[in-house]
């Protein structure tokens, strides 16, 4: 049986679809919205305008992991390497999914700028890829690590009594730990510290931003 052998208008119809599919499509999960222990608490006006700010900011560093992890799947040389970044991007899928319903509960909205973080994502990631897999994967690791450091900050900063949005994020923490040591168990390449700072510039950028917009 002959394997198709795709065009590069083919792959690029495909990522465009991809794209379109994650900013204008409702995300549907694989796995059910984490359960909040206790049951929801009524939250207060304030509360929940906190929270759905929290939580658009999550939903913006979901779109981006979407993008890069779809971008560096693009230029990915090992095929397992290929398919743990996808299985991951499923999973992102998952969180994705899950803080875009948590808006719409909060009756917030998503940030305005998500084809900007989308975009700007997919290239870095691609980029990534194309230096090789051990320095994509270490970019994941990295990546990962600071995503983990964003969340536990917003477990700290969301309302106590907006039990509902903890729940989401605390299993979002526990995914992105996953991912960054499958990263590293693969082979990921420590990166330069002057990559590692910009990366963080670039996140607060983008975390202040969706906060906001």
């Amino acid at each position: 049986m002959s394997t198709r052998s795709f065009s590069a208008i083919d792959r690029l119809i495909g990522e465009i679809n991809k794209a379109i599919n994650v900013l204008a499509s409702p995300a549907r999960p694989g796995r059910a919205l984490p359960a909040a222990p206790g049951g929801e608490l009524v939250l207060k006006p304030d509360e929940r305008l906190e929270s759905s700010r929290l939580m658009r900011v999550n939903h913006a560093g979901e779109i981006a992991a979407q993008a890069l992890y779809q971008g560096q799947a693009l230029n990915a040389r090992d095929p397992t390497v290929a398919g743990s970044l996808r299985q991951a991007a499923s999973e992102e899928m998952d969180h994705l999914a899950w803080c875009e319903q948590r808006l719409r509960e909060l009756h917030g909205h998503t940030s305005l700028l998500n084809p900007l973080w989308y975009a700007g994502s997919y290239a870095i990631g691609a980029l990534a890829g194309a230096l090789g897999d051990r320095h994509s994967l270490g970019f994941i690791a990295e990546t990962e690590k600071q995503v983990e450091t964003h969340l536990r900050g917003h477990l700290q900063r969301l309302p106590a009594a907006d039990t509902r949005s903890r729940a989401i994020v605390e299993q979002m923490t526990h995914d992105e730990v996953a991912h960054g040591a499958q990263a590293t168990a693969l082979g990921a390449d420590p990166l330069p510290f002057a990559v590692r700072a910009a990366m963080r510039l670039t996140a607060r950028l983008m975390t202040r931003s969706a906060y906001w917009v």
